[in-house]
């Protein structure tokens, strides 16, 4: 079952956030009533004391919130650096998936290839994958998903195949330090992606204003030039057709 199959991420999750929550709740109190206290406290010292540990930051509250979501086993969530990065597509297995911010992985790098030097029949070149490069960083998504598309989006990354093996990250937004399910390909051989693939990636880019350099950056990388017809891609063109009349109808509604 998807949840069983989650529980270690849960688990390491849980306990490190608890971790960071003693932490915050230790550090507080220090910031604005410098130690030692006064003697006797004064009640009133007392209760602002209580107020101000009562009342959530906004970055405080959705942490909360995930952190709970988490803890009940309904949501995780998913670092994607690759196709995944736009909305349409990985919605296009997976409907529950919501942007949670844009993050940065560090001391990591964008690669493309394929597994075991096997050709990619839906992209017809490399897709994307991460590997380990002290200085580089990843720029990516962090989504929340529902625990019910764990199972199809392992599915997505050929998890049973071998192909792709998840993995806990650490990402960082905003000054949070976040950990996200990610997937990394195995035996990858690396290969140039096709200009589709690509396309798709730099489109999610744009979507979700990922920082201007690392968008150029992705822009420069060279394909296969492969000029065929893609299937996928006519999903894709559908999907987003149907977004962005949705979204002509909600405003016009406004």
């Amino acid at each position: 079952m998807p949840e069983m199959r989650y529980k270690r991420f849960r688990m390491e999750l849980r306990s490190k956030q608890a971790i960071r929550s003693a932490g915050l709740l230790t550090v507080i109190p220090q910031q604005f009533f410098p130690l030692p206290f006064p003697h006797p406290v004064p009640p009133l010292l007392i209760l602002i004391l209580i107020l101000i540990l009562l009342v959530p930051l906004p970055t405080e509250a959705s942490d909360m919130k995930n952190r709970t979501d988490q803890e009940n086993g309904s949501t995780f969530l998913y670092f994607a650096y690759g196709s995944n990065l736009l909305k349409e597509r990985l919605q296009l297995k997976n409907p529950s998936a919501t942007i949670y911010c844009v993050a940065r992985l560090k001391d990591y790098k964008l690669v493309f290839g394929n597994h075991k030097g096997l050709l990619s029949l839906r992209w017809h070149g490399g897709v994307a994958t991460i590997e380990h490069s002290p200085g580089d960083e990843v720029w990516g998504v962090v989504w929340r998903m529902n625990m019910s598309d764990l199972e199809s989006l392992d599915s997505q990354e050929n998890v049973m195949m071998g192909t792709y093996s998840p993995t806990e990250v650490s990402v960082s937004s905003s000054g949070l330090d976040l950990n996200c399910r990610t997937y990394i390909m195995n035996s990858c051989v690396y290969a140039p992606p096709s200009p589709q693939y690509l396309q798709v990636i730099v489109m999610g880019a744009e979507q979700n204003g990922l920082p201007e350099e690392y968008q150029e950056k992705l822009k420069s990388i060279e394909t296969n030039k492969y000029e065929g017809s893609l299937p996928v891609m006519k999903e894709l063109e559908k999907a987003m057709k149907t977004s962005k009349e949705r979204t002509e109808e909600i405003l016009s509604d406004d």
